[in-house]
């Protein structure tokens, strides 16, 4: 039976129509997000793993190692449950500094462009073999489809076909930023078409070759040597080293870099993945043995490695034939299309770039596009070349091993990356091409020469396909030797120092705090504008601050230094570590400095936020005693400000950020004089003065007048001469006020003794004065001298009045009336009203008196008159003609309240807090004495109540004044108890 060549080509484009329509409907959103990242699918897409050698080759590798063909699956299996020790920190490195491959992964350990370099030759030598065995293994199916030998044009067509469909998947952005949703989803549906072709085929073979698990049961009792054949290699053959490169292949191997960190949507899926995986390989590995019994059983004619194609082609089952089809087809496609996209990367970024770019002239971002289309082209070429100079007469087994030992020389140096710092790139390097040489020596050349046989130092050592375990120990440990041996006895450069701290498992260091010569992300932008070009160079800056979430205007030191570490991570997406350091290096330097540079210590905390739930034991008490620190530091009621010598500031706490309005993300990583008026002035002042401590400094913030005392510390590091500061903000508004309240205390004091003294020595004058006067008048008959007696009588009176006010005032606190005395508030206004209207000095206003006649209070009915006749008199004088002074009462249960309201000039804001001091007055010389107000206040404290002043009433206007006293009922105080003691 066989088929039509036209059938078989015409399912594998409709294959590759539908694997590029899915991929299609996931890049323009028609399928669900939720779906598209979910883990699942995530753990399908490293499913590409499962090429053509697990889809055909595997049962030849379970008829030649018997049960060894599980270290096939088991290795990889065993890479992933290792995550949290393995992949997890390099898919974390890999996210951090955009590295899209392994070659980009040592680069930048080892800060070297030839590690790139030899990496992606020697990647590029090592997975020829494993692209030639997929492009075999589409002829080998076709071949035995059609049974026509000489399949050469079917397989330049697939090539053909695969370099069409591996730029469409792969190829339409350039930058690792970019992630290819259609090309993850696609390859895990091309996984489940592989798992579901490759379980029909093993459940037809098992259910209707051997009519179900009874009759494979029967049929191996009666065929011992099947069993035989299983168990016996997996005793004596070479399944632990199957094992150490089938697990080195997970990691190192192009494709599997690619889909599980590069392509990575959700970091948190590799966790689903380091079981999910190992599943989805099970359920594939379940249907190899039945295959391989169905194929002993039938004695199908073809090797073992096509028992699961041959199969149904023995059997008569059409169908069968053409799902194994698909699935061979599906197996290889996506192998090659994801090997080719991961390879056209590294060499685009470690041998084309390296050697020539593009001048800023030109688009480099269309440039960089079709330079790796280009190269993708090429690779797949290459790969028919080479498949073409092997012949086909070379077993999927003996390719798929070649290129697996290949790859396993990459491990000693992907497991230094992350647990040996030692490592430098000379060692490294070293490592590589001597394991690479024995490899191409014991197992590259025979699959050429077919020359099996080596004399070296007359011993004859042969490597063919049941000792090639031996060349891959050799190979593996000429390297691991050399590798050690020179890292041990070079030296690192710093810059490798500082990169393998960055790539440490559990790094939490920085490189040290060092300052920019750009000042600003527009400098960035001109300076990267000379290699990049002006469009991609704002382009690339721009990006960046998005990433970080930083302002086009940012100028922080601090932040300066995380985008240009975040330009380099991205160039390093789109162009390799290599060229983009060399390229940040040149274009962002760093200033030379010759003094003391520290590090930065705040990433260090950011960095240890980060790790603070995976620390454990003595590392989590420290990290929990620098928090412990930190709050203290933070919720400290004072102000603390922690400088580096350069004066950035390195930490600003809550109290600070309450005293100066100035938030801490906005400020921390800037320098002193970045902060805004006047605190950058008074802290730099005080920074530059020699003393420790400055006391009581006067500042003006938002109008309000504040005092401050700063105190500073030099934060001395061990080993080093000089350090940075510590700054105490201590706002001391409060205690002044306090201080000031009680100075104005004592001087209201000192001036009621002073009006105590003066009332005494002036009252008797007065008194004689007025004696005198009063004979003068009774005694003289002349009119001039008798109206100059009355005068000097009114003016004594006068000044009696103003002695007897500074007696009051001196003896504030003093009661002259009982609690009994009942005081009509209205009747008081009125005579106040009618005393005021004895005088026409002063505006013409109307007086109003709302208050209400019930409404009384206790005390002396006399000096209350007083008070309303002072508070209408000063009511008057800031009135116009037409003005009305309004005099209402309000009551409640307890007290009364009496309000004076006028519509006059009111009360500048400065001059309220001293409205009641005695002899403060703003009327001018002759006008006022200024004891007005001073002998209301001392006249309402007595009566056990409260004065308070509103100015101005009107907004809109900014007009009138409110005068509210607010005195307790009359009755409040009975007759059988005390009054309060004085309000004061």
């Amino acid at each position: 039976m066989s088929f039509e060549l036209s059938l078989l080509i015409l399912l594998s484009v409709l294959y590759l129509i539908l694997l590029f329509s899915v991929a299609w409907a996931t890049e323009r959103g028609i399928l669900p997000r939720s779906l598209v990242r979910h883990p699942a699918i995530y753990t399908l897409s490293i499913g590409v793993y499962a090429s053509a050698w697990a889809f055909y080759g595997t049962v030849g590798l379970a008829y030649q190692y018997g049960y060894g063909f599980l270290t096939y699956y088991l290795g990889v299996c065993g890479a992933f449950l290792l995550a949290p020790v393995l992949l997890n920190p390099i898919l974390r490195i890999t996210r951090t500094y955009q590295l899209s491959s392994l070659a980009d992964l040592f680069a930048f350990r080892f800060r070297s462009t030839w590690a790139g370099t030899l990496t992606t030759l020697f990647m590029l030598l090592s997975m020829l073999p494993l692209l030639a065995l997929q492009i075999q293994a589409v002829t080998d199916s076709v071949q035995i489809l059609t049974l026509e030998p000489g399949q050469h044009p079917v397989a330049f067509g697939f090539c053909l076909l695969i370099v069409l469909f591996a730029i469409l998947f792969g190829a339409r952005h350039i930058s690792a930023r970019e992630k290819h949703e259609g090309l993850v989803f696609a390859i895990a549906f091309e996984s489940v078409v592989k798992l579901v072709c490759l379980s029909a085929v093993g459940l037809y073979a098992l259910f209707v070759v051997f009519e179900g698990p009874a009759g494979l049961e029967l049929w191996l009792s009666h065929n011992q040597e099947a069993l035989k054949t299983l168990h016996s290699p997996l005793q004596e053959g070479p399944w632990r080293t199957l094992l150490l490169v089938f697990f080195a292949a997970a990691i190192v191997m192009p494709h599997m870099y690619h889909m599980a960190f590069t392509e990575n949507l959700n970091p948190r899926a590799l966790s689903t993945a380091s079981w999910g995986l190992p599943l989805f390989l099970l359920l594939m590995s379940l249907a190899v043995p039945p295959i391989l019994w169905a194929g002993l059983y039938l004695n199908v004619p073809t090797n073992a490695e096509y028992f699961t194609l041959a199969l149904g082609v023995s059997s008569g089952a059409n169908w069968l034939t053409l799902v194994a089809f698909i699935g061979g087809i599906s197996a290889a496609s996506g192998l090659i299309i994801v090997v080719t996209l991961a390879l056209s990367g590294m060499v685009l970024n470690h041998m084309v770039l390296p050697v020539y770019q593009p001048s800023a002239d030109n688009n480099i971002y269309r440039w960089l596009l079709w330079t790796r289309r280009a190269l993708i082209a090429a690779i797949i070429m290459a790969s028919y070349a080479f498949y073409r100079l092997l012949g086909t007469d070379q077993h999927l087994s003996n390719l798929g091993i070649t290129s697996f030992v290949a790859t396993v020389q990459f491990l000693p140096g992907a497991l230094s990356v992350l647990y040996w710092p030692q490592a430098n790139h000379r060692g490294f390097i070293g490592g590589l091409m001597a394991g690479m040489l024995v490899w191409a020596v014991t197992l590259l050349l025979p699959l050429f020469t077919g020359i099996d046989v080596l004399h070296v130092m007359n011993v004859q050592l042969t490597f063919d396909e049941e000792s090639w375990h031996i060349a891959a120990i050799a190979s593996l440990a000429t390297n691991i030797m050399v590798f050690t041996l020179v890292s041990l006895f070079t030296r690192r450069s710093p810059e490798e120092v500082s990169a393998a701290e960055a790539c440490l498992v559990d790094n939490v260091r920085r490189p040290q705090r060092m300052e920019l010569v750009a000042s600003s992300p527009q400098e960035f932008a001109q300076q990267l504008a000379k290699p990049l070009g002006n469009r991609a160079a704002q382009q690339e800056v721009e990006q960046a601050l998005r990433d970080l979430k930083l302002p086009l205007d940012e100028r922080r030191p601090y932040a300066l230094r995380r985008l240009r570490d975040r330009l380099e991570a991205n160039l390093s997406g789109l162009m390799g570590p290599a060229v983009a350091q060399d390229m940040i290096e040149t274009f962002l330097p760093f200033k030379i400095t010759r003094g003391y540079v520290t590090e930065d210590i705040h990433f260090i905390e950011n960095r240890l936020e980060d790790y603070h739930s995976r620390l454990t034991g003595l590392a989590a008490e420290l990290d929990a005693l620098r928090r412990y620190h930190r709050q203290t530091l933070q919720d400290l009621p004072m102000g603390v400000c922690s400088l580096a010598e350069d004066n950035e500031i390195l930490m600003w706490n809550r109290a600070l950020q309450a005293l100066t309005g100035v938030e801490a993300d906005g400020v921390v990583g800037s320098r002193l004089e970045s902060l805004p008026a006047p605190w950058n002035q008074l802290l730099l002042q005080f920074v530059a003065d020699e003393s420790a401590h400055l006391y009581k400094q006067k500042l003006i913030i938002d109008g309000n007048t504040h005092w401050l005392s700063l105190h500073k510390a030099a934060i001395d590091e061990p080993g080093n001469a000089r350090g940075g500061l510590v700054l105490l903000i201590e706002d001391q508004t409060e205690t002044q006020l306090l201080e000031e309240e009680l100075v104005h205390s004592e001087r209201l004091a000192s001036i009621g003794r002073l009006a105590a003294g003066v009332a005494h020595e002036i009252g008797n004058p007065i008194t004689g004065i007025a004696c005198l006067a009063q004979n003068l008048r009774e005694e003289s008959e002349q009119p001039e001298i008798h109206e100059a007696a009355e005068q000097i009588v009114d003016q004594t009176r006068r000044v009696s009045r103003i002695v007897q006010s500074l007696v009051n005032f001196a003896h504030v606190g003093s009661r002259h009336y009982s609690t009994d005395d009942e005081v009509d508030l209205k009747a008081c206004t009125n005579e106040a009203i009618h005393l005021l209207s004895l005088s026409r000095r002063g505006p013409d206003v109307k007086y109003v008196n709302l208050c209400d006649a019930s409404h009384r209070v206790a005390g002396d009915s006399q000096r209350l008159a007083q008070v309303m006749i002072n508070l209408l008199g000063n009511a008057r004088d800031a009135s116009e003609d037409g003005d009305q002074v309004t005099i209402r009462t309000i009551q409640d249960e307890h007290q009364i309240l009496w309000i004076v309201e006028d519509q006059g000039s009111g009360i500048d804001q400065t001059l309220k807090d001293r409205l009641f001091e005695p002899f403060f007055t703003t009327k001018a010389p002759g006008k006022g004495t200024g004891l007005g107000l001073a002998l209301v206040y001392s006249i309402v404290e007595e009566h056990y109540g409260q004065i308070t002043v509103d100015s101005p009433i009107d907004d809109a206007t900014r007009r009138g004044t409110r005068f509210t006293i607010t005195l307790p009922r009359h009755g409040v105080f009975s007759s059988g108890s005390s009054a309060p003691d004085n309000a004061d």
